[in-house]
């Protein structure tokens, strides 16, 4: 790991053109199918019983018909799994919050055996693939700014639809003014002075320590880094748990994007990040040495935006 801090995004997708339906005469364009199932009622409208979550299946649709279902869902975190895929999906997210749309981030985590749909981010007909059918990338997370657009799950054509299911797990978490991984920046760019010092004060989980291990996972496309902690400033759930070598040392394992090629190095991190479906994803990492220097630089300013321990 390079001394200066550094922070990771996974990357939204890319555009992607509709491939053609099959059956008799050309299917209508897809933005005027969108366009269609909102002003004319063309879309079955769903709605979630606890507002959070959302089950449905196609075989509810006659075969002749390519319906798009509207389903509404309005939770910080919830689940949409759609058994039988056939149509489409216009899945609305709505905070339950005050917060305005664009401070909200939507994260969005496939299940791991999830197959029969793409899914796309939508705005104005224009779509943006995100998990593509068969890509072979199980519970890879995909994150964009609300404001960005709402998700269209689409179908992919099938010979036989039996034993499919399209789900995902989806969070929507405030935006944080620190770096994160899903970031719409540079992947595992270096954090500046400001920036580290940021994610000390906005971060899920805030530890000194130092790499113990590192796990590769290509099919995931993610790296896990197991760390040794030896002070803990701030975590959010359960993380880090004591270590069984006692001492007050804590352990506990923190992922990143594969491609920021993290390796085993020796001394001291102060390594922050954020809290995604569960997991802890690493943000900015310097060396402990190098946050002494920004934060004492920054106190001597009077510049430093929270106060922490950093002797």
């Amino acid at each position: 790991m390079r001394g200066a801090a550094w922070a990771a995004w996974g990357r939204a997708g890319q555009l992607w053109p509709r491939p053609p339906a099959p059956g008799p005469g050309p299917p209508p364009p897809l933005p005027l199918l969108l366009l269609l199932a909102v002003l004319l009622g063309g879309a079955d409208a769903q709605y979630s019983s606890d507002l959070c979550s959302w089950k449905g299946s196609g075989l509810t649709h006659e075969a002749h018909r390519k319906e798009v279902e509207q389903v509404y869902l309005r939770c910080a975190a919830g689940a949409v799994e759609w058994l039988y895929p056939t149509g489409a999906l216009i899945v609305n997210l709505r905070p339950n919050t005050f917060s305005p749309a664009r401070h909200l981030t939507v994260c969005i985590k496939p299940f791991r055996d999830s197959s029969g749909a793409n899914i796309y981010l939508e705005k104005t007909g224009e779509l943006r693939l995100l998990v593509r059918d068969g890509a072979g990338q199980p519970g890879q997370v995909q994150c964009f700014g609300l404001e960005q657009g709402g998700l269209f799950v689409e179908a992919t054509p099938q010979q036989d639809i039996g034993r499919r299911t399209t789900g995902f797990q989806y969070e929507l978490t405030r935006r944080h003014r620190a770096p994160d991984l899903h970031a719409p920046s540079a992947p595992c760019r270096p954090c500046s002075d400001t920036e580290v010092l940021l994610a000390v004060c906005t971060s899920d989980f805030v530890v000194r320590g130092s790499i113990q291990d590192v796990t590769h996972e290509p099919e995931l496309r993610e790296t896990a880094i197991r760390l040794r902690v030896s002070r803990l400033y701030r975590q959010k759930g359960r993380l880090f748990q004591p270590s069984p070598a006692g001492g007050g040392l804590w352990t506990g394992h923190v992922r990143t994007l594969l491609e920021c090629g993290v390796r085993p190095g020796r001394g001291d991190f102060l390594f922050t990040g954020h809290v995604r479906f569960g997991e802890a994803w690493l943000g900015c990492a310097p060396r402990f040495q190098d946050f002494q220097r920004m934060y004492r630089g920054a106190e001597e300013g009077g510049l430093n935006p929270c106060e922490v321990g950093a002797e």
